[in-house]
């Protein structure tokens, strides 16, 4: 696949989409038997075309939104509704606009790749299409193991064949619940390049995911999930740009062991081995103090032998806000 191209196409198509709302949750709550309660008044609207990152810790109510959604748990409040249709009300209306990834690989090991995509698309009452089980084997990569047992595929293709199954019906929204855990990083990318390739045909996409770099490389938007809440559902840029920090590591000639006085205004950190200054500052501020703080520098006589720039991470944004809710 041309990865390039892919993210143009994606592109393209989620701006296409325009906003439009394709599934919309309403104060969601569930609790379960024993007073245990998993989510708290969600709501959310997912947008026709977006790749939405669901990012959250172990039992933060990820998976629970996704299965009530899709009509597999029945939520305590709330409603949900997938392009106007209620998902318990027009349960079949709106499970047919949906494809379900599961986290756990469950299949059966001794039917064959073929077999196993067209026995989904049969359950939800669509006629045969050869062509169509083609072109999802294919951009799966699955096309020469159409014939192969299921108990004869390695994990990877495994979850590959999941993800063809949940297409097989021509969903036009898509949940992976934690698509990629337990493959090695090659193949995680790959999968990437998967996504994005589903997206350009105009699939919506809601994953959820432990890895950060994930939603970091793939998604349009992020939503984090703690304790049942929503805490914040956020373009990626914007996010990063108005949550982010920036850090300049200055390296210097000479070895310090204390701030100069004609800098301490500035909130300089030295480095652990004396030879660098940290500066931290917020780059959506407007004045950052950069140009000044170099030339206070050179004020204090200090040479520089090397400057780098350091840009937040999402994940350093994510661990940050969960910290926060503690």
């Amino acid at each position: 696949m041309n990865t390039i191209q892919l993210q143009k196409d994606a592109a393209q198509a989620q701006q296409q989409a325009g906003g439009e709302t394709i599934c919309s949750i309403t104060e969601v709550s569930k609790t379960y038997t024993g007073g245990f309660r998993a989510l708290e008044a969600v709501s959310l609207d997912i947008e026709k075309g977006e790749i939405l990152a669901l990012l959250g810790p172990n039992g933060a109510g990820k998976t629970t939104l996704i299965s009530i959604i899709c009509g597999i748990v029945k939520s305590s409040g709330g409603t949900v509704t997938v392009d106007g249709y209620d998902v318990s009300r027009d349960y079949r209306q709106s499970r047919s606009l949906i494809g379900l990834v599961p986290q756990e690989i469950n299949l059966e090991p001794f039917e064959t790749v073929s077999n196993t995509v067209n026995f989904s698309r049969g359950l939800f009452g669509k006629p045969k299409d050869a062509a169509y089980i083609e072109k999802v084997l294919r951009r799966l990569s699955l096309w020469d193991k159409r014939n192969d047992q299921i108990v004869t595929l390695s994990g990877g293709m495994k979850r590959r064949v999941l993800i063809a199954k949940a297409l097989s019906h021509e969903p036009r929204v898509l949940f992976l619940d934690e698509p990629t855990a337990g493959v090695d990083v090659e193949l995680r990318k790959d999968m990437w390049e998967i996504v994005r390739a589903l997206q350009a045909d105009g699939v919506t996409i809601i994953l959820t995911t432990h890895y950060i770099e994930e939603a970091e490389a793939i998604a349009d938007r992020v939503g984090v999930i703690d304790k049942g809440r929503l805490l914040l559902v956020e373009d990626k840029t914007t996010l990063m740009q108005r949550m982010g920090t920036k850090q300049i590591r200055i390296e210097l000639q000479d070895e310090l062991t204390s701030i100069p006085d004609g800098l301490s205004h500035y909130e300089l950190e030295i480095d652990n081995s004396g030879n660098a200054l940290i500066y931290t500052y917020d780059p959506s501020g407007g004045r950052t103090g950069i140009t000044s703080l170099f030339s206070d520098l050179k004020s204090a006589g200090l040479v520089l032998c090397d400057v780098q720039t350091h840009q937040s991470s999402l994940e350093e944004i994510f661990v940050d806000l969960i910290k926060a809710q503690t």
